[in-house]
């Protein structure tokens, strides 16, 4: 519970028990004053507060200045009770809402996961462990692996896979070897590299990225409520009718100014909209209850709102829409079968970890006798080479294939074609790609029913890749080659041609990109924490299709909260008319003004009943498409 929601709770106990002492204990005229007017101030400063820095900042006409005046005109007209019941009123609904909005969302503590805490600085001979802000540009630094490169550089020295996936996104390592760059963050998965460093600690790639969050915070603002909207026009004409209907009167009729004055205290007690004040919350509450219960986690009512305006969906490609494993797809073996040929390249591929290795390995998913394979070799970036039963294998890429004279065949299947032979002579190929998740066709068809424009997908991949995954799941808008700062560029620029945007992704180089958007949404299963955190919705399953779900849910909440606003406000008006003219007293508007409150609470629960939802989720494919 947060700070302000825990003063909030005790400040409208201590101010109702204090009301009900002054309805119900035995005390004399001046003692329940006195009582109400305790009661009266505790409930309602922040009210008060925020009502004199509007006026200071000439922007008075909002709901604080319509409670405040409303509040003090039912003391003022002898209905204390009542002013303080006001305010209690509206502490309830800020309580609503405040409790949907941004808890513990700030903190991206978890980013530094990407800044090593040490480095290994190679000097005079010596390798030397100091800290990433000792280090200057032309130092030597040494990456082991297994460890995440610290500092942006160039390799002098050494040859290894890089995982890049947390800062480009890339599925695929990437072979770095001398007068390669390589990027703080990644990480040396197959061998150790001499980097000569080129940006300090405070311009690396991480740094960057970790700034970029912070600084994406500060340009998207707070999405102002439904309540705060209609207060700015609605406050104004109150008020005016209200001076109106205390001075023309007496003026021109010669009516009685203390009749008249009274009557204009009532239509503001009675202009008070507390029904709005409680239903909206409670409706924006309700939808993002709805939406938990499909696995939907929404930080606030205020990115409720947001995502119910959202016309442009953007995608990461990676852990999002595709898995982020590797998978065999296609086997196509020369002169064995599929079975032997897996055998053979799972044999080979024993001894490494690489991910395409053990894809293999899974695939072959049988025991493999470790004492049929020997002398195995790894060829940083093309394969690997080893003896399986006595016999010359070699597992790898083209370029393997092309060095040691091998013809070979390149498949038609898209895909990572991973290439064997047996003593020199070709065998077949494997082909591996990152597995589409199950339901990614079904998301992106399901955007366009609810109503968004485009589709997008962004991705580190090469274009072909990209390509590819976009026209098997009906995307058209497709970037490929990215940087996570090119993602945010990307966002931005949407932005700017007064686009809403909802942004998709799991990884931290994710994460600018998604508290920069309109509506950030992270996978919440297999996303990062800095994702995660960044993010204003979670989906906790990785489902994509369950986007389109929280903008159907969105705009049925958005939908609720406006007949909420026009009901409450056509019995409002109503019933100002009726105390104008004096044929309604103040109990009894205090009685209208429940009725419509429990009517639109009511209404608000419909955001709760997600069943049809929920069934078309069920239609869903359940398996992945390659």
């Amino acid at each position: 519970m947060s700070l302000f929601g825990a003063s909030t709770i005790a400040r409208i106990l201590i101010s109702g028990i204090l009301l009900g002492i002054g309805i119900f204990a035995d005390l004399d005229e001046t003692a329940r004053l006195a009582v109400f007017a305790v009661s009266f101030v505790i409930a309602g400063y922040p009210v008060f507060i925020r009502f004199l820095k509007a006026i200071y900042y000439r922007q008075p006409f909002d709901e604080n200045f319509l409670m405040t005046v409303a509040s003090l005109g039912a003391f003022a007209i002898g209905e204390a009770p009542e002013g303080v019941a006001i305010l209690l009123f509206y502490q309830v609904g800020e309580l609503f809402e405040e409790y949907a909005v941004d808890r513990s969302r700030r903190s991206i503590s978890s980013l530094t996961d990407l800044l090593p805490d040490s480095v290994n600085l190679l000097k005079d001979g010596e390798i030397v462990t100091t800290e990433p802000e000792e280090v200057r540009i032309g130092d030597l630094i040494l990456i082991r692996p297994g460890e995440r490169i610290p500092l942006d550089g160039v390799v002098v020295e050494g040859s290894s896979m890089v995982d890049t996936s947390s800062i480009t996104g890339e599925s695929v390592p990437r072979k770095a070897s001398a007068g390669d760059t390589v990027l703080s963050g990644c990480v040396s998965i197959g061998g150790i590299l001499t980097v000569r460093v080129t940006s300090l600690y405070t311009d690396s790639t991480a740094s960057r990225i970790i700034n970029m969050i912070e600084d994406a915070y500060g340009a998207k603002s707070r999405s102002e409520s439904f309540v705060t909207k209609f207060a700015r026009y609605y406050t104004p004409v109150v008020v005016l009718s209200a001076v109106l209907l205390a001075a023309v009167p007496p003026l021109i009729l010669g009516a009685s100014f203390e009749e008249w004055v009274y009557r204009a205290l009532t239509f503001l007690v009675i202009s008070c909209p507390c029904a709005l004040v409680i239903s909206i919350p409670l409706a924006f509450f309700g939808g993002i209850g709805g939406a938990s219960r499909m696995g939907i986690l929404v930080k606030g009512g205020n990115y409720l709102e947001a995502l119910a305006n959202v016309d442009t969906v953007v995608f990461d490609k990676t852990g999002t829409l595709t898995e982020g494993v590797f998978d065999v797809v296609r086997i196509i073996p020369q002169d064995l079968s599929e079975e032997e040929l897996l055998r053979v390249a799972a044999h080979a591929e024993f001894h490494s970890n690489h991910p395409i290795a053990v894809s293999i390995r899974k695939a072959y998913g049988k025991e493999i006798n470790a004492a049929s394979v020997g002398n195995a070799e790894e060829i940083a970036g093309n394969g690997i080479m080893a003896v399986v039963d006595g016999h010359d294998v070699l597992v790898g890429n083209e370029s393997l294939m092309s060095e040691r004279g091998i013809a070979f065949e390149r498949p038609e299947d898209f895909g990572t074609a991973i290439h064997v032979s047996v003593n020199g002579a070709y065998k077949g190929c494997i082909v591996i790609s990152d597995r589409i998740r199950c339901d990614s066709c079904s998301a992106v068809s399901m955007l366009k029913d609810v109503g968004i424009k485009d589709v997008a997908m962004l991705t580190g991949d090469l274009g072909t890749v990209g390509e590819h995954i976009a026209g098997s799941i009906g995307i058209d808008m497709v970037y490929a080659d990215l940087l996570p700062s090119d993602k945010m560029g990307i966002v931005e620029r949407l932005l700017s041609e007064g686009r809403s945007v909802a942004f998709v992704g799991d990884g931290i180089n994710d994460a600018p990109s998604l508290a920069r958007s309109n509506v950030g949404i992270a996978m919440g299963a297999m996303g990062s924490d800095a994702a995660i955190e960044a993010a204003d919705i979670v989906i906790m399953d990785d489902m994509p299709s369950k986007v389109p779900v929280a903008i159907k849910i969105a705009k049925k909440t958005r939908s609720i909260a406006i007949e909420n606003i026009v009901f409450a406000l056509g019995i409002k008006v109503l019933f100002l008319a009726l105390g104008a003219l004096g044929y309604i007293t103040l109990v009894e508007a205090v009685f209208a003004d429940v009725g419509v409150a429990i009517i639109a609470i009511l209404n608000s629960i419909r955001t709760l009943r997600t069943s049809s939802l929920e069934n078309r989720l069920k239609g869903q494919r359940t398996t992945p498409i390659p």
